[in-house]
């Protein structure tokens, strides 16, 4: 094993680790069993719309399963359409370990980053951030291939920034920097899941700043306004 694969197998490890410590404290608050994680953030009212992503990667799932050759159609490619950025995201072209660990992530991750995120924004970070790995991917760093975990990757970035600026506890705070650290190095490394990481991080901060100043001018003028 090469200082290459040992860097990429390091960042990974700083991408889900801190993840996972920033899903649970924000889904249970404490350390909790995987049964006891995944019910807590599936309880009602349900996040229809990380409902739906999961929904539609396990139809995708079964359609790839079952037509292999539709990979083909939609994976990257170096002289594809542009649009293959976009469908690369649908097909798991690295077979069923992809297939599975991407599924059961989705299934982690999507809810929370609803709750969070917002139903809007959780699937516009999700397909920027996706659009933005296979799009520098298809440019000339991994020319063939999908997936979705370089969006997921972003979902990922976007939680760990927002609880940088504003989680409860203030260890965790600065571990959950570790994840957008580890998407430069990745970057660096020419791996497209820093591109996914970097891109969900600087949406995630924008988001979190944009309401603090949405807020701060609404608590001004509330401040100044005359009274009745």
């Amino acid at each position: 094993m090469n200082s290459h694969v040992i860097a990429l197998y390091t960042c990974a490890a700083a991408v889900v680790a801190p993840g996972l410590q920033v899903i649970t404290a924000w889904t249970v608050g404490h350390r909790a069993a995987p049964p006891q994680l995944l019910a807590a953030l599936w309880r009602r009212p349900a996040p229809g719309v990380a409902a739906g992503l999961v929904a539609l990667m396990a139809a995708m799932g079964v359609v790839q399963t079952a037509a292999p050759g539709i990979m083909g159609h939609l994976e990257r490619t170096p002289d594809g359409p542009w649009w293959r950025a976009v469908t690369a995201m649908f097909v798991q072209t690295s077979g069923w370990t992809q297939l599975t660990f991407n599924l059961a992530a989705v299934a982690v991750i999507a809810p929370v980053a609803q709750r969070r995120l917002g139903p809007v924004l959780m699937p516009v970070v999700f397909l920027l951030s996706g659009i933005a790995a296979h799009t520098v991917s298809m440019a000339g760093w991994s020319v063939h291939g999908g997936g979705d975990s370089v969006a997921l990757c972003g979902l990922v970035g976007a939680l760990a920034c927002a609880y940088a600026l504003t989680g409860e506890q203030t260890p965790l705070r600065w571990v959950a920097l570790l994840v957008p650290a580890s998407g430069v190095v990745l970057s660096v490394l020419e791996n497209n899941h820093g591109i996914g990481v970097l891109t969900g991080s600087v949406l995630g901060t924008a988001l979190i700043l944009g309401s603090a100043g949405v807020r701060a001018r609404a608590a001004s003028a509330a401040s100044i306004a005359p009274s009745a």
